[in-house]
């Protein structure tokens, strides 16, 4: 059985190459070379940085959208996605402290979060991680994986997201890109 617990490693090691770390909103990360994903909250060493999360439950979709999601949706792991994306993102104290359903209103209602990914599927997988509860640096941690000829499509998904009125409650994002080696 699959671990819901996901540790992502930044080190000297690991089949995904690091191509570039870039700080979008608050502090980076520092450089790392490769990255690794572990089952498992590992407490790993020699590292640059490890971010940690838990694959959860859907909180902000409603049935029609997870079944949607569900009938387009990629696994991971597709031998063409050769490229990928860790983006880590902290929300702010102002964003934790509206109700749950003011928070939905804010992603999809206002910022169509859920149908701006889906107008890129299945070129774009992805897969959520949640940190917050951890008390790890980063409330949520969102793994990407894609085909090179599907960069531009994942450059134009991230745009259209960072644009949104959900974007002003992300106080700390990184944008980690990656090569998966061969």
């Amino acid at each position: 059985m699959e671990s819901r617990f996901t540790s992502f490693v930044g080190g000297p090691t690991g089949p995904w190459k690091i191509v570039s770390i870039k700080a979008i909103s608050g502090t980076g990360l520092v450089h790392a070379s490769h990255l690794e994903l572990r089952d498992g909250l590992s407490d790993a060493e020699d590292v640059a940085w490890q971010l940690r999360g838990v694959a959860s439950n859907l909180r902000y979709t409603n049935e029609a959208e997870r079944k949607a999601l569900a009938a387009v949706q990629p696994g991971l792991g597709r031998p063409e996605a050769r490229c990928a994306a860790l983006i880590p993102i902290r929300k702010t104290a102002a964003w934790w402290l509206l109700a749950q359903d003011e928070r939905r209103a804010i992603i999809e209602e206002q910022s169509r979060h859920i149908a701006i990914g889906m107008a890129y599927l299945p070129a774009v997988a992805r897969k959520l991680f949640h940190a917050r509860d951890l008390g790890e640096p980063f409330d949520f941690l969102t793994w990407f994986e894609f085909a090179p000829d599907h960069a531009a499509r994942f450059d134009t998904l991230l745009a259209e997201l960072r644009a949104s009125p959900e974007w002003d409650y992300v106080d700390r994002e990184v944008e980690i890109r990656l090569e998966r080696e061969r």
